[in-house]
């Protein structure tokens, strides 16, 4: 049985930008709402609302986010996959974003009509 899951789409545009592994967090990646920073070996990754980023910085811009709207147990199975099955296998681009309470389902702007219809088909709901 594929999981249903209920989805709050997010107010802003979203960018996802990449510094070098060794950089500093920047001040503008912190703020309210929805902020992700991840460090590894290879790069420093931020995803927060993008008119906090500044043109300079190497970004893709002009996503709309999702958040799982939960709870969901750390071994509960199927959640991620049942959303992003339906975009991936209809040729939209997806970016996920899992913290410790939820997940985060960011499509491009342009995709965003196209990425409700497919959820709502697949059975989410879309807040």
């Amino acid at each position: 049985m594929t999981a249903r899951i209920r989805l709050k789409q997010l107010r802003r545009l979203y960018a996802i930008s990449r510094l070098e592994p060794g950089d500093a967090i920047p001040g503008w990646a912190d703020g309210p709402g929805f902020v992700s920073i991840t460090r590894t070996d290879d790069e420093l990754s931020i995803v927060c609302p993008q008119d906090r980023v500044p043109d300079a910085v190497r970004q893709d811009s002009d996503w709309v986010a999702f958040k799982f709207e939960g709870p969901f147990a750390f071994g509960e199975t199927g959640i991620v996959l049942s959303v992003i099955r339906p975009l991936s296998e209809n040729g939209l681009g997806i970016f996920v974003v899992s913290t410790f309470d939820g997940d985060h389902l960011l499509v491009k702007a342009t995709d965003q009509a196209a990425a409700r219809r497919l959820l709502a088909e697949a059975g989410h709901t879309l807040l």
